[in-house]
């Protein structure tokens, strides 16, 4: 085909879209029929009822082949390893019992059984739930979901691609089951998983798949040869079927790099690549290779990870060249829409020309059809849009919003001594424990506590104008009255305000930091039933005043305990947000490291003596590709020491992380010089503490012993087990009791039983160890 030709066939489509409706229906039917107000035959309808909203809203807008198999319940992972029958023992008789409840005991838990360990999906801020494998692991094909799916769109008259998560990926993601050795590599189980696919492929083709789409973004990282051959064979195996759809084997979130020859060499009809932030190298790639000759290819050309507008002419220069390069050029986002929201327009507070900088779920894929339409018609069909694009483009980079000259002038001025401490960990070790006085095994939470109806009420009654801000105060000094004082009964050594005044841990400081914009309806699904909405970050930032001290106070007032004031750190307040793309994210965390400094400076001067800044997303946001990891970590580490760098030494600087592979990163957090770790530990079984004392971490830590992200309670032998495993890497002296994370998504009954058992175990463990010299 010539490249005009495939100009003239190209088509529009997408990878997957956002699962949860416009107003959040499907969270809503979830957590009701986890309550019992909904019935499962209700939730179903819910989910068939957006999927086909989803798929009628695709085709209307001029998308040509719509996703299927991308919707769930709670999570795609999860849904892979119930189609390929990776069900951990202990939640067979649940799933054999009921498939649905059993689905949602693997993702949760129950008080009984514990859930598959979560953790980010690779450098998002999406949650998957870990597939647990073993050497005894037999796979079984379970098509159902599937199938079903695929019939419904079909059954609208639609062309619908079936979307899988790919056998190599679904290995490559996976960890050895609870007892099975340690160093047991999923991928030796491929051969055994690859019939198991075939057969969901042939079930497929059975139903009405023309084309079917393996999602192997592994692939973009750094894979060893061993794990390369493993591909090759997979899709050779795949690609030698007679019985199965065409197959596109698609890759994002970066550059396939030393994958795309083996991709590009396999029998398989298409591949589906990333073109945005490696566009020129991943051309250079394909090029390298010869192209895809009388292949499919898809273009990833419209970003799906972040919402700012399109620069079309930039995209139909990138797909000009790629018409040379294969015989089918179709557009698409680079990724899964699900990692934005759903709509722009639903933004009636930002202000009407900043709103034409975004470009959530709809708008994408507009800009995807507008693309595709120019592709096969010219781009004279297309006139007036890129007209109103190049305006949008020049608005937003000449606007007073992305440049202020203070903030930079601040910036420039920062030298090294800022972003470290004054004075070694030993001198500040010593002086914080004659300030605070703790005990060994000291006990203390995340930050945040139950949201209760109460509170959620006087939010809504505030912004509905039924009560004053004097009536909603009131409300938020109530809640920490009885969050202080529970602690206090329980037995909590280092409390916490329990939050109340805040809506979500970025977005609060966002919307009270210039810089950045608030949405309203922009949810995004961080993992299950938990969506958040995160804020842009449009512009230069600068904090006009304090925005904690004044609720850290208030708690301080009421208790001598010491109180954490709590802040959420300039990496996670990047990788929660949608960052600007027009400067360095190392330019745009100075500059809320320096907003966050000025914080921490007045929490301290109020006689604030602990002083937490969460950095759980520091793992998370670490490039895919290793060649990239230093200069990533060199600013993101220094941005928290700017932070925090100010401080006293008998101040004690605090961080927190959660759900990521910290083994990855235990240098990164040395370097950051905090005095207290606080991490995720409980699903994984204390494994982090095992790599801080691999690594000679020197300062403290406390890897959680209560999971918070199921609702099961745990019990005081089950948090003391925890706590002695803990101990056998980290010595008493240095070793904290906490949560795995903060507690705003729990109810209060679960939280209370859970924080009592906490404390029970520290006491216990406490009593055995020896007198502290």
């Amino acid at each position: 085909m010539t490249a005009k030709s495939a100009a003239a066939a190209a088509r529009a489509t997408v990878y997957g879209y956002p699962r949860q409706g416009p107003d959040r229906e499907l969270k809503k039917a979830i957590e009701g029929y986890w309550k019992g107000r909904v019935s499962a035959d209700a939730l179903r309808e819910t989910a068939a009822m957006l999927r086909r909203s989803t798929w009628r809203q695709l085709a209307d807008a001029g998308i040509h082949e719509v996703p299927t198999g991308d919707f769930s319940y709670y999570d795609h992972v999860l849904d892979a390893s119930v189609m390929v029958g990776a069900v951990p023992q202990r939640h067979r008789e649940a799933v054999n019992t009921d498939a649905l409840d059993g689905y949602f005991a693997m993702a949760r838990g129950t008080q009984d059984v514990a859930p598959l360990e979560m953790t980010k999906w690779f450098d998002t801020n999406y949650h998957y739930l870990v597939p647990e494998l073993g050497p005894d692991t037999v796979f079984t094909a379970d098509s159902a979901k599937q199938v079903a799916e695929l019939k419904e769109a079909v059954a609208l008259g639609l062309a619908a691609r079936p979307v899988l998560v790919g056998p190599v990926t679904y290995l490559l993601l996976a960890k050895p089951a609870p007892g099975v050795a340690a160093d047991f590599e999923p991928l030796t189980l491929l051969d055994r998983l690859l019939p198991v696919y075939a057969e969901v492929l042939a079930d497929l083709r059975a139903a009405g798949a023309e084309w079917l789409q393996l999602d192997e973004p592994a692939l973009v990282q750094d894979r060893t040869p061993a794990e390369l051959n493993a591909a090759a064979r997979a899709y050779r195996d795949l690609g030698a079927l007679t019985d199965r759809p065409q197959l596109l084997v698609a890759s994002y979130f970066g550059r396939l790099g030393d994958a795309l020859p083996v991709l590009a060499k396999a029998p398989v009809e298409g591949l589906a690549l990333d073109f945005t932030e490696t566009a020129a190298g991943q051309l250079q790639d394909l090029a390298a290779v010869g192209g895809l000759p009388g292949r499919r290819l898809v273009a990833g050309v419209v970003n799906g990870r972040n919402i700012w507008i399109n620069d079309l002419e930039k995209s139909l220069a990138t797909l000009g060249t790629l018409l040379g390069l294969a015989d089918r050029v179709d557009v698409s986002a680079s990724c899964s829409l699900l990692h934005v929201p759903l709509d722009s327009t639903a933004e009636r507070d930002i202000d009407p020309q900043v709103a034409r900088w975004l470009a959530f779920a709809r708008q994408k894929t507009t800009e995807i059809a507008t693309l595709a339409r120019s592709l096969a018609q010219g781009t004279g069909a297309i006139t007036a849009e890129l007209s109103a694009n190049r305006a949008d483009l020049a608005s937003r980079s000449g606007s007073s919003l992305t440049h202020d000259p203070a903030v930079r002038s601040r910036v420039a001025a920062v030298t090294a001594s800022d972003a470290r401490r004054a004075h070694a960990y030993p001198e500040r070790a010593a002086a914080q424990r004659a300030r605070l006085g703790l005990p060994q095994l000291p006990t203390t939470t995340i930050g945040s506590f139950p949201q209760t109806t109460e509170l959620r009420t006087a939010r809504a009654d505030l912004r509905a104008g039924r009560i004053d801000t004097h009536g909603y105060e009131e409300r938020i000094r109530s809640e920490i009255r009885d969050v202080l004082t529970f602690q206090e009964k329980a037995g909590i050594d280092v409390l916490v305000h329990g939050e109340p005044e805040r809506n979500d841990m970025v977005q609060y400081f966002a919307e009270q930091l210039t810089g950045y914009l608030a949405t309203q309806h922009g949810w995004v699904q961080s993992y299950g039933t938990r969506y958040v909405r995160p804020p842009v970050l449009a512009g230069d930032i600068s904090r006009p005043e304090p925005m904690t001290v004044r609720w850290t106070s208030y708690a301080n007032s009421l208790t001598d305990r010491p109180v954490k004031g709590m802040l959420t750190g300039p990496v996670t307040m990047l990788a929660w947000s949608f960052v600007r793309d027009d400067q360095p994210l190392g330019d745009t965390a100075r500059q809320v490291a320096l907003a966050l400094r000025d914080e921490v400076n007045d929490l301290e001067t109020a006689g604030t003596s602990v002083i937490q800044v969460d950095e759980p997303a520091l793992r998370e946001t670490l490039p895919l590709r290793a060649a990239e990891h230093a200069a990533y970590l060199d600013w993101a580490t220094e941005s928290f020491r700017l932070t925090t760098s100010g401080v006293r030494p008998d101040t004690q600087i605090h961080t927190h992380m959660c759900y990521a592979e910290f083994g990855d990163i235990v240098q990164a957090i040395d370097d950051l010089d905090a005095d207290v770790i606080s991490l995720e530990a409980a699903r994984s079984h204390m494994q982090v503490a095992r790599e801080l004392a691999e690594h000679g971490y020197p300062r403290e830590a406390g890897p959680g012993v209560y999971d918070i992200h199921s609702p099961r309670v745990p019990s005081t032998q089950e948090a003391a087990a925890l706590l002695r495993k803990g101990l056998e890497a980290i010595p008493a002296d240095r070793l904290w009791v906490n949560p795995d994370c903060g507690l705003k998504t729990r109810g209060w009954p679960e939280t209370r039983a859970s924080l009592e058992n906490l404390v029970a175990a520290a006491r216990e463990v406490r009593a055995e160890l020896p007198p502290r010299p």
